[in-house]
């Protein structure tokens, strides 16, 4: 695992896209995408680039369960707003949260992930340590599947909605083994609510109690933390 501290989120946006334009020049063909904060700022970098995806594919880790995507706080939503209105893939993929049948819904994203290794997959961290929505406890070795929310991922994205209550408590998420498939990981970190985080990934033991932990094996893994959350770091 290669980390990189930078100063703050705008200047890991910056290497962030680096290593986007290093891996389509590279004949990358796949890119894994996440959402919430933590990437917005490496998507802001590579939308103002003359970067071309047109002939790529986009696999994006979770969706929440419940929420069509025409829901703006979907993340099917999020993706359009932020990333592919400006920068289109030939296709683009995000698990189906309208869809009820959790089977289908799960073992038909398995199939699309199958059909399209990804060659460069980027992550969040959560405070307890999550990616995707692997929450701590999560088995690692599964793949995509439904997961119930733990009350401090719903606390934590409370605040994009107008009340508590529309917080959906489920998510469709692709599994820590399916993210340990791509070729490349490139996990960002922001701000000092992730120090303890980022202190258990890298530097803990490899664990399910910090899903992030299972990072440490895999073969290609650059990391990008600000100061802040580099803070609790001792090696």
């Amino acid at each position: 695992m290669k980390a990189l501290i930078v100063k703050d989120k705008n200047e890991g946006g910056k290497e962030g896209y680096k290593v986007f334009a290093d891996a389509l020049n590279n004949g990358a063909k796949v890119f894994g995408l996440a959402t919430g904060s933590t990437p917005v700022t490496t998507y802001d970098e590579i939308t103002a680039s003359d970067l071309d995806f047109s002939k790529a594919t986009s696999v994006n880790l979770d969706e929440y369960v419940g929420l069509g995507p025409d829901h703006p706080q979907s993340y099917h939503y999020f993706m359009q707003e932020h990333f592919f209105s400006k920068k289109p893939f030939a296709h683009s993929y995000v698990p189906d949260g309208f869809n009820a049948n959790e089977k289908v819904a799960t073992e038909s994203y398995d199939k699309i992930i199958d059909d399209n290794p990804i060659d460069l997959q980027i992550l969040g961290l959560g405070q307890n340590g999550h990616i995707g929505f692997n929450e701590p406890g999560t088995d690692p070795k599964l793949l995509t599947h439904k997961v119930k929310l733990t009350q401090s991922t719903i606390d934590a994205n409370a605040r994009f909605f107008d009340k508590a209550s529309d917080v959906p408590t489920y998510a469709y998420s692709m599994g820590i083994a399916s993210i340990l498939k791509s070729k490349k990981i490139l996990l960002e970190a922001y701000g000092e609510e992730k120090a303890d985080a980022v202190k258990a990934m890298l530097e803990g033991p490899v664990t399910p109690d910090v899903p992030a932990s299972y990072l440490q094996e895999h073969d290609d893994v650059t990391i990008i933390i600000d100061e802040a959350a580099a803070s609790k770091l001792t090696k």
